[in-house]
């Protein structure tokens, strides 16, 4: 009789997830008087350099050293050092958790080779928190760094120079800790440095600092919070966009911006600057004007610039009406419409809105600088509502006016939406700005709170929302963030520890308990 053996898939055993073991280094971690060009790193089985760009922290920073593997697996790791150390310096290199097995890619969490060109290794350290000015947690990969208060110091250094010592919070954690410092004073910084240079640039990096100096040795815990820089104002080269419209890009606030032609113009000229989106402005004007090109000069706060539009054969803009709300209008809301071209008027009379064919009575409103305007009126539940705009009920700032436009929205129950409302304690550094934000990030209401301590916000579409506070202390009703320049911090911002569920026909009640 003859038997088959039991079929069946092999197995490859259990999984390794024993990281790798260090062995040696040449020369030894720790060493001093290091006067050498290259570290030899071994382990106890290959391994692999994962992402070692981003993990790999050397402090104080080198701009020249070669490591390897790159792409394959050794068993060492190698530096080559090609810059010139500093005397009497503690140098780490902490690799983060770049160092992995070859196969499983188990982790050697936060292996650190030290050595110093001095006689001695420096054991100073200074720890701290990364927080985010305005959002609920900081970013992954924030560089902290230190820059020596000495003679040569000034606050411009972050912009051109590389700090002393410097740290990275990874992507998992919002502690730092520097170590093996020197004794000595330093300028405390966080940076989310974008291009990885230990260099700010204020267009695209985050920065924290502490006003002043801190002193090392100190038994002290820092939290540093990163803010966006409001940019300076600037603006693009206009282009023209449409016949009578230039178009250009700006970084800043425009809010002050004015456009003044230095160019030949009729005497009967006239302008007006739109924002349709948060980096482009649209500059209008009337009458046409034959000619190749306008000359003109841009102002704003601490800005003037001369430039020159080059004009084209266009045809103008085409004049169109987009509601915000389709199908449904969220109930206390208005009825809003964005223009393709600005709005100068309207004529109530020409216009009509009823509420399941009853007339209801409205008001407008107009956003000149958004292209915007609003219809406004009481609205009921599950009421279908119709707006009827007639010709030349809408004065354009240019071209024809309007054709017969019409829309129809419906509202739901109030029980279709929840409602938060908020009691405030020990509120004591008016104006607050209270903002809900919803699961996307995004500001869904705002109220400005000059006084009293109980707010409600209505007719929430069923979500999770946090609730955020900003002690508004310049009263101009915006967040402000810092300057690092005029070492100004963000204005501050608080959150409500929990998120709130909003669900249909509920109301949370929560009590938000302000510290001093």
């Amino acid at each position: 009789m003859i038997t088959c053996a039991k079929q069946g898939r092999i197995s490859g055993g259990p999984m390794d997830s024993i990281p790798p073991v260090f062995v040696k280094a040449v020369p030894p971690n720790y060493t001093t008087n290091f006067d050498g060009e290259e570290i030899r790193i071994y382990f106890d089985e290959y391994i692999k350099l994962k992402d070692y760009q981003r993990q790999l922290i050397v402090s104080p920073p080198l701009e020249n050293t070669l490591i390897s593997p790159q792409g394959s697996a050794s068993k060492y790791i190698s530096i080559e050092i090609k810059d010139t150390l500093q005397p009497n310096t503690t140098y780490v290199f902490n690799f983060g958790q770049s160092v992995v097995d070859n196969n499983e890619e188990n982790p050697y969490s936060y292996f650190k080779y030290i050595m110093s060109t001095g006689d001695y290794i420096d054991s100073l350290t200074v720890r701290g928190e990364i927080k985010d000015a305005l959002l609920r947690a900081p970013d992954n990969f924030v560089t902290v760094m230190l820059y020596e208060a000495d003679s040569t110091y000034n606050d411009s250094i972050v912009y051109k120079d590389r700090p002393r010592y410097v740290t990275n919070t990874l992507d998992s954690l919002t502690t730092f800790e520097i170590s093996n410092l020197k004794e000595g004073s330093y300028k405390l910084v966080a940076m989310k440095d974008e291009d990885a240079n230990f260099t700010y640039q204020s267009k695209k990096d985050k920065i924290g600092f502490l006003e002043g100096f801190i002193d090392v040795p100190k038994d002290t815990s820092y939290v540093l919070t990163l803010f966006k820089e409001e940019a300076t104002l600037k603006t693009s080269r206009p282009r023209h966009a449409a016949k009578q419209r230039l178009s250009f890009g700006f970084q800043g606030n425009a809010d002050s911006l004015r456009v003044n032609v230095l160019s030949s113009v009729p005497a009967d000229f006239e302008s007006l600057i739109t924002e349709r989106k948060n980096d482009t402005l649209n500059y209008w004007y009337k009458p046409n004007v034959e000619t190749d090109s306008l000359w003109l000069e841009i102002r704003g706060e601490n800005y003037v610039d001369t430039t020159i539009a080059k004009l084209r054969d266009l045809k103008p803009d085409s004049l169109f009406f987009t509601p915000e709300s389709r199908g449904t209008l969220t109930l206390k809301n208005p009825f809003k419409v964005t223009s393709s071209v600005p709005v100068t008027s309207i004529n109530d009379s020409l216009i009509s809105v009823t509420g399941d064919s009853i007339p209801v009575p409205f008001t407008t409103d107009i956003n000149l600088r958004k292209s915007s305007f609003d219809i406004r009126f009481d609205t009921k539940e599950v009421t279908t509502y119709e707006i009827t705009v007639l010709p030349d009920a809408i004065t354009p700032y240019l071209g024809a006016r309007n054709d017969t436009l019409r829309y129809k929205v419906r509202t739901k129950e109030f029980s279709d939406y929840g409602d938060i409302e908020l009691t405030l304690v020990n509120a004591k550094r008016y104006p607050y700005i209270i903002q809900l934000i919803d699961g996307k990030g995004e500001v869904s209401k705002q109220v400005i709170a000059n006084e009293g301590n109980v707010f409600k916000f209505e007719t929430l579409s069923p979500g999770n929302y946090f609730i955020r506070l900003i002690e508004d202390a310049n009263k101009n009703g915006i967040y402000d963030p810092g300057s690092y320049l005029e070492q100004r911090q963000a204005e501050r911002v608080i959150y409500y520890p929990k998120e709130i569920e909003v669900n249909a026909g509920w109301l949370p009640r929560e009590t938000f308990q302000l510290k001093d």
